[in-house]
């Protein structure tokens, strides 16, 4: 299950976390992102202990939002160590989500 993720705990459940992040920049208006939620809650049940997959919504939370430029959504970024190492825009498939997360794991 993916995690909702705010400004206010961005730093503590990201950036500090020891193990590999997705944060899935999303909004509720936003058909695409709609697309990418299911596949998102997939692989946080998939990588259960191994990754930390988050949400975060672009509309109630801009500082974060503005901080890595989200224009497009939805977007993904990989997060290791505290630092962007991956980013995917767009709705693509599960696969292609996962690929990128195992490059880090």
């Amino acid at each position: 299950m993916a995690l909702e993720v705010t400004d206010s705990n961005f730093e503590e459940l990201v950036l500090k976390s020891d193990k590999p992040v997705i944060v899935d920049f999303w909004a509720e208006w936003c058909g695409p992102c709609r697309m990418v939620g299911p596949i998102v809650e997939e692989i946080g049940k998939d990588y259960d202990g191994k990754a930390i997959v988050t949400k975060l919504d672009v509309d109630n939370n801009p500082g974060v939002t503005q901080k890595y430029g989200i224009r497009n959504i939805p977007t993904i970024l990989y997060f290791k160590d505290g630092e962007i190492a991956d980013k995917q825009v767009g709705a693509v498939p599960k696969s292609a989500l996962v690929s990128k997360l195992d490059a880090l794991l």
